[in-house]
């Protein structure tokens, strides 16, 4: 009898008192998802700076990533005020900006693509500036063109629209290769030269573009190396039904959207350069980075791809997910940050097998597989 008691008591489980079971918290449940609202709750709440090994270690409170989150929240409460829905491509856009890459946004006409642009623009007081590629737009009216003084006797160089923070783009694929090369140079390098003379742009230098893939009739399909200085192909979707009917509700009364005259700016260049300094410092574990590193490498060896990623995919996989982390308040990146951005960042860089594109595979399908096979980080 005895022996059974003291087996029966060596074998069972210590008493753990309420309050020490809640104050046990799963890190990985109380992460925010990169489309949720930022929040702030991975600090702990206790005073004592002591971790039992059965403890999760969280991390500090950072002021500095709690009003990003807060201002990336006003910018899209702003954007809300004339677009309804589009929350995926928010996140992206802003994620391009705070880590310096173009967008490339893909959708059929009239789901705001370019609205959108115009609004973000409108929250940052920044200057902007739109283009309307045509097929008869010439690279010199892109960036800029050497004139003749007639008083002064010298050649002065007036600068193009493309000198300016946000550039939006509007039906990128409407000029012809020429024209599309004038942003080769600008776009990678921030810079423009035109008779031997260089331009600097200034800060910050975004490009927006945006593109119809339904027409084929007056387009001219961009060049991968053109397509690889997007950091993000972003493909717009219909809204959802209630989306729709909400569209419907907000504008029965204002046929010239007369609400977009209301939105507010919440950052300033200096700010954005600021944000850019702190989500440089996000942490990230070395065993996300050999996942990154997988992921790229696995896209150069598939028997569905022609071609591979670059080291610049891997490398922008790796800004945008910081800035996604950045975004939602946390300064660590996770591995749904790097799933969430994975698909922007490499739909456009990577091309299909002809077999494959033959089978009706999409890019968007071997990428999740390539996510699906590889072992996620713990």
């Amino acid at each position: 009898m005895d022996d059974n008691k003291n087996s029966s008591e060596e074998g069972s489980e210590p008493k753990v008192s309420k309050e020490q079971k809640e104050s046990v918290v799963d890190n990985t449940s109380s992460t925010p998802s990169p489309s949720s609202e930022p929040t702030s709750t991975d600090a702990p709440t206790s005073s004592d700076n002591s971790v039992e090994p059965n403890e999760t270690i969280y991390s500090p409170p950072n002021p500095e990533l709690e009003k990003i989150a807060a201002s990336v929240h006003k910018i899209k409460t702003e954007i809300g005020k004339v677009v309804i829905g589009q929350q995926k491509m928010i996140d992206l856009i802003l994620a391009g900006i705070f880590s310096g890459g173009h967008i490339l946004l893909e959708g059929v006409p009239g789901i705001a693509k370019t609205l959108t642009a115009k609004l973000l623009a409108e929250t940052l007081d920044i200057d902007f500036s739109r283009i309307q590629f045509t097929p008869d737009l010439m690279p010199s009216d892109v960036v800029g063109t050497t004139v003749f003084n007639m008083k002064t006797s010298e050649f002065t160089f007036n600068k193009g629209p493309v000198f300016s923070n946000i550039v939006l783009i509007d039906e990128i694929n409407r000029s012809p290769a020429k024209t599309q090369a004038a942003l080769f140079e600008v776009m990678e390098e921030k810079q423009v030269t035109v008779d031997g003379a260089t331009y600097k742009m200034g800060f910050p230098f975004i490009v927006i573009a945006t593109q119809n893939p339904l027409e084929q009739e007056g387009t001219y399909k961009l060049p991968e190396a053109q397509l690889d200085r997007f950091l993000f192909k972003i493909k717009m979707e219909y809204p959802s039904l209630q989306e729709e009917k909400d569209i419907l509700k907000r504008f029965k009364e204002d046929f010239n959207i007369t609400v977009s005259e209301q939105v507010n700016t919440v950052f300033t260049a200096k700010e954005i350069k600021e944000c850019r300094e702190i989500i440089e410092k996000i942490h990230i574990k070395d065993e996300l980075i050999d996942y990154i590193a997988e992921v790229i490498h696995n896209t150069r060896n598939n028997g569905d791809l022609y071609l591979g990623a670059s080291p610049r995919a891997s490398l922008a996989i790796l800004r945008s997910a910081k800035a996604i982390a950045a975004i939602n308040g946390r300064n660590f990146v996770t591995p749904d940050d790097i799933k969430f951005v994975a698909v922007p960042v490499l739909n456009h860089r990577i091309i299909l097998a002809p077999e494959r594109e033959m089978e009706g595979y999409e890019v968007e399908d071997t990428i999740m597989d390539i996510l699906k096979k590889i072992e996620i980080p713990r």
